[in-house]
């Protein structure tokens, strides 16, 4: 069992930078000695929209949507067994929640074992 708790949401006008933090915790599972399969994610979920992947860090390196390329950063913290998500030159439709997910399989997918709650992204123009 893994917890996720997102942090570092709120709102910000259009051009400007947030960080999103991911503090995964585990009773059973030192998260620093982890399996090379484990992999986090982020994603988002927009009013009315599908869920959908924003990023995710496997130890073949950082992946990146293509909407957010370029301005996404995504990075971890081993010895904190944090992820984070450096956002900028953001944009309105970047508006959303921000979730964070992990898997011991590899899947960072839509089907990741462990989700966080969410946290509110809002851009304005």
């Amino acid at each position: 069992q893994v917890q996720l708790v997102e942090s570092g949401g709120g709102s910000v006008e259009a051009g400007g930078s947030l960080r999103l933090s991911c503090a995964a915790t585990s009773k059973y599972t030192d998260l620093r000695y982890t399996d090379i399969r484990y992999c986090m994610a982020w994603f988002r979920q927009a009013p009315g929209k599908e869920r959908e992947w924003v990023a995710s860090l496997t130890v073949d390196g950082p992946f990146y949507a293509a909407s957010v390329k370029g301005r996404f950063t995504i990075s971890r913290d081993n010895s904190q067994n944090t992820l984070y998500l450096h956002m900028s030159s953001l944009k309105p439709e970047d508006t959303a929640i921000y979730y964070c997910a992990a898997d011991f399989r590899g899947v960072c997918t839509l089907a990741a074992s462990y989700w966080g709650q969410g946290t509110q992204v809002t851009v304005s123009s």
